[in-house]
Order: structure tokens, then sequence, then C-alpha cells
């Protein structure tokens, strides 16, 4: 018996360390440490203070270890096995605050480390900010509203930009950094503003003055007319100059045109608009059959970018794809558009197309986007004269403007539109049919705003027919009738914008 006790107590103890090694061989394996802090510097910062690297002290750093603020994790650099430093952004310090630090270690192991406290107190006393420069620093008098950047330093997020000394509403972007939206009404005239920033008290105070200069816009602008779409197809002459076959520039030169010319200087049923532009001291252009509808093309003479608006009058040749691009993003940078289309059915070289199907096509398939003026045209032929033109308009320059009042229209076969305010709230009826409410529909004259661009549009070609032409062609006098004249020449120059 004694033999069985001795053997079997030596198995017991050889099996109790075999177990024992087995444990100690487990917990040898590479198992994360959970790490400490033991020192965060700097340990505080004031509100409003530009980013900083954060160093962390402690035990047990490992390559991927993160350090964490109030839970969310930092870029992290690891130096050695006791020191980690972090990238605090000036966002986290923007405002006064009590922070937890923390260093997290992965698994297998690892875990979070004891917390360390930042300070982000409130300015006791706020620095004076400085301004160092602005963007833009200057605009054209009537341009649309725009962001202002301010740089410069001692920013916080109560700071303000100031305009004259009023303070705008301010977006904080950084210690160093403002912005602010400046409105359509603040930049109307030519002059300059000057712009601060204003921190509050306690401290606080003032920077120094940026000057923003408002240009005054030119008064001499470009009109190029359209002569490439089919404007001279059938009995239509809808140029400025006809000569047979429409070259670039009019003849005689517009240079000779004197206050007295009459519009028969020139032989195009569009030669009195023409002229009068001139007359005015503007340049007018025509686009001819072999030019090419292009923007921002340098290599093209005649690109869209080298005019203030472009005129088409009853366009009976289809836009392709880049021309549609191109009319489109003239208009969102800026440009002027004069829209003339015509009645349903008035496809002159029977390809199919006729003005209101083109007019449609460039607003639904141009590629970019659908609808950006917010109209389309009717399929429609009507015939009135209207004097059902838009109340309460007394300052609207179009129907009031530098060239007189607007109080009737006649449409011989023309078409009318429908508005979509939804697709741009800025699209505004001016002449609806007689009995018609002013409302979205029946519309024979709008205007809209694109981008930084305008357009307008009228459904008829009658009204800016003087009559003028050489080739035989159908027209008729109807430019001096009615309040044509005011309507053409206001909406000419609201298109410039001039007024």
């Amino acid at each position: 018996m004694n033999h069985y006790k001795i053997f079997f107590s030596m198995l017991f103890a050889v099996t109790l360390i075999s177990c024992k090694k087995k444990t100690t061989l487990e917990n040898s394996g590479n198992v994360n440490p959970i790490p400490t802090i033991t020192a965060i510097s700097p340990n505080s910062k004031t509100a409003g203070s530009p980013a900083f690297t954060m160093t962390i002290k402690g035990t047990h750093y490992i390559a991927n270890s993160v350090v964490k603020w109030n839970g969310f994790s930092l870029p992290t650099i690891f130096s050695n096995d006791s020191t980690l430093t972090a990238t605090i952004s000036d966002s986290l310090i923007a405002t006064p605050s009590i922070d937890s630090i923390t260093v997290f270690n992965t698994t297998p192991g690892g875990g979070i480390s004891n917390t360390a406290i930042f300070t982000c107190s409130s300015n006791q006393t706020n620095p004076t900010p400085t301004l160092t420069s602005i963007s833009p620093a200057s605009i054209t008098a009537g341009s649309t509203a725009f962001t202002l950047t301010a740089n410069g330093t001692n920013y916080n997020t109560s700071s303000k930009i100031n305009w004259n000394g009023s303070a705008l509403t301010t977006t904080y972007v950084s210690a160093t950094q403002l912005t602010a939206s400046i409105s359509a009404s603040l930049i109307t005239t030519a002059g300059t503003a000057n712009v601060t920033i204003f921190n509050t008290t306690p401290g606080g105070g003032t920077s120094t003055a940026k000057t923003f200069t408002i240009n005054a816009a030119s008064t001499t602008k470009k009109f190029l007319f359209d002569a490439k779409k089919g404007e001279t197809l059938g009995n239509a002459d809808w140029v400025i100059d006809q000569d047979n076959s429409p070259q670039r520039i009019p003849t005689p030169a517009q240079s000779t045109i004197t206050s007295s010319t009459p519009e028969t200087y020139w032989s195009g049923a569009l030669s009195s608009w023409g002229i009068a532009l001139a007359k005015l001291g503007h340049t007018v252009e025509t686009l001819p059959s072999s030019g090419t509808i292009t923007y921002n093309n340098s290599s093209n003479a005649q690109d869209l970018s080298n005019y203030d608006v472009f005129v088409v009058d009853e366009p009976n040749i289809k836009f392709t794809t880049t021309e549609m691009q191109a009319i489109i993003n003239f208009v969102n940078n800026g440009g002027g558009l004069f829209m003339i289309s015509d009645h349903t059915n008035s496809d002159r070289n029977f390809d199919g197309w006729d003005s209101p199907a083109i007019w449609n096509d460039l607003m639904t398939n141009n590629g970019i986007t659908t609808n950006p003026f917010g109209f389309s045209i009717d399929l429609t032929n009507v015939n009135l004269t209207s004097n059902n033109v838009l109340t309460g308009n007394s300052t609207n320059t179009i129907l009031h403007g530098s060239q007189g009042n607007v109080t009737q229209l006649d449409i011989s076969d023309g078409a009318t539109l429908t508005l979509n305010t939804s697709a741009n709230a800025t699209v505004k009826g001016l002449i609806w049919e007689n009995t018609y409410a002013q409302t979205n529909t029946h519309v024979l004259c709008a205007s809209a705003s694109y981008g930084t661009g305008r357009v307008v549009v009228i459904t008829d070609s009658s009204p800016m027919d003087d009559g003028t032409t050489t080739s035989g062609d159908v027209v008729y006098v109807d430019w001096p009738r009615y309040s044509h004249i005011p309507l053409i020449m206001n909406a000419s120059l609201w298109l410039a914008k001039i007024q």
C-alpha cells in the first residue's frame, strides 16, 4: 500500500508542476499593458488660443497608444514608452471647458489609463484682435452677396467683423480667421468701406481697419447679337446688320453713330436696337454663322466671357450640349442673357425644331442643371396687345428704368410662359395676357437671376422688329410702337447691370 501512495503522490506533484509551467507560458505572450498618465503639458489654455501640441508623460506606452480628449481619439505620436504627443486643434479650445485626457492601449490586454484634467479657462481679459488681410478686398458695385474672409490674430467665438462700424453676422473659423456674409445692399454704389474686428470686454477692443473698395460698374458694356442659330432663315431678319450675310462688326462703323443717326444706318430688323445701344456708348457685335458659342475659351475671340450680354432672338437651329453649357456657365458667372422666343410651329428650316422647343431643350438637357432660370415656354400661339403689367412695380428697373415706363406689350403670334419658383426663386413675371391673374401662368415677359448673372425672356420677336431689311424678308415696324423701346432697352441695361 505504501508503494501505491508514494506513486500517486509523485504523479500529483508532477501534474501540478506541469500545470504551473503551462500557466506561466500562457502569461508570457504579447499582452499590452494598461497605460498610466503622470503629467500632461500644458495642462491649461485660455479659450480662443491657437492649436498646440500636448506632451503626455506616464508609463506603458506602446506604438499604437492613442491619446483621447473627452473620449475622442486625437492624432498621436509615440516618442517612447513614457512619452506621447498629441495635436490639440483650436476648435477644441474655442470656449471655456474642463476636459478629460486619457491614453488607450489596444487589446490583447491594454485598456484606458487614469484621467488627467485639462482646463480651458475663459478670457479674464480678451485680447485686442488684429486684422492683417481681407479677401476679397474689392468688388464691382451692383454685384450679388458674397462671403468676406478676415485674417489676423486673437479671434474667439465672440469676435465680430464690423462693416463701417456695424457688426455683421460672423462665423468663427479659427483663432486667426473669421468670415461674414456681405449682402448685396451693402455694395450697391461705388465707394469704400472700413472693415475691422471687434472683441468684447473685459479687455478686447477694435483692430485697425482694412479698406474694402466698391468699384464703379463700367458704363460701357458689350452686347453680342447671335446670328449663328438661323436668325435669318425663311422670312426672318433678327440681326442688327444684315449686309447679305451678317458679319461680326456692323457697317458703317458704330464709332460714326451720333445722336441723330437713323436706324436705317444699318440694315437688319434689329438695327434700331443695336443703334440705340451704340448711342448710349455701348459696343455691339454680331456672332456670325461661322462663329462659335463658347465660354472661357481664350482661343475664341468672340468667347462669351468677352461680353456682358448675349442676345438670341428666335433661334431656329438647336444648341449643341457644349453650346448650352457655355450659355449656362456664362450666366452663372455674371453674364446677361436676352432670350426671345416665338409661337409653336415656327420652324423656319423644317428640321423639327422651333424656338420654343430649342429654348426648352436648353433648360432641360444642358447637362448642368434642370430649369436653371425657373420657367418654360408653352407650346402656344397668342395674339394680343397686353396692358397687364406687373402691379406695385415702381422700383422694377425693367418696367420703370432710365429708358422710360412700360405700359403695354404687343404679341403677334407669340407664345406664353409658365414660371416655376421652386426651380428658381428669383423668377418674376413682368407682363401677362390680359384678364389673367398675375400668377405663374399666361406670362409674356419675365426676368430671373442665376448665379451672379441675369436673364430676361420675351415670347415674341415682333416687339424688336423695326421693319428694316435688304433681303426682301417679311418684316414689320413694331419697335417704336406701344412701349417696346422702354421695355427692351431697360431690359438690356438691367442685364448689363447698369440699372
